[in-house]
């Protein structure tokens, strides 16, 4: 006679709609998580790791690798950026790190259905939500521009980092798939799982 299977030590989520406080509880939960595939900031800057890509193709390269393997810290450095650029306007700061919230835990790291006063709130439904409040939030602050220059200034730094690191000492296949593993979730249509090669992808 055949024994049962062991039960799965895998944590999922219920599709079963839940409340909203518990829908943004466990987004909270996933936001943390993902903060165990944060790099070590002194990693950014090892000693010998900068080199001029010899070609353009290992400019992309890098910058699809290091994009990749640093993703949480270039994300820090990016907010910070954008943070810095409202700086000289706290209530534009306010309306900016609200709406950020509202991004990150409503749809970023959401992977529950939301439910308000009894409604399922489709995921399109969130997205546009987000988008007028987006639009409503920038009109209201009145800083688009220091905002956008804030925000390219850090893409730009960390642009310019991926392609002068070199990515041939990064993560191997086994230790990336292990921080994957560790219940990092992005995207309310889908998770950050791990690739063929062991690296991780956003599925949408």
């Amino acid at each position: 006679m055949s024994q049962p299977p062991p039960p799965s030590t895998t944590t999922t989520y219920t599709t079963i709609p839940i409340s909203a406080g518990d829908v943004i509880s466990r987004s909270l939960q996933n936001f943390t998580s993902s903060f165990s595939i944060l790099r070590p900031w002194p990693e950014l800057f090892t000693s010998g790791s900068f080199t001029r890509p010899d070609s353009f193709a290992t400019a992309l390269t890098r910058l699809r690798a290091n994009f990749h393997h640093f993703r949480v810290n270039y994300s820090i450095i990016i907010y910070t950026c954008g943070a810095l650029s409202l700086i000289g306007s706290p209530f534009s700061l306010l309306i900016f790190s609200s709406v950020l919230s509202l991004w990150l835990l409503l749809y970023f790291f959401r992977e529950d259905p939301l439910v308000l006063w009894g409604y399922d709130v489709s995921d399109r439904l969130v997205l546009i939500g987000l988008v007028l409040v987006s639009v409503l939030g920038v009109w209201l602050s009145g800083a688009a521009w220091n905002l956008v220059w804030g925000v390219l200034i850090g893409f730009l730094v960390c642009a310019i980092h991926a392609v002068l690191r070199n990515s041939d000492r990064l993560l191997v296949p086994g230790e990336e798939a292990a921080l994957v593993g560790s219940g990092y979730v992005s995207g309310s249509y889908g998770a950050l799982s791990a690739s063929s090669d062991g690296g991780g992808q956003f599925i949408k």
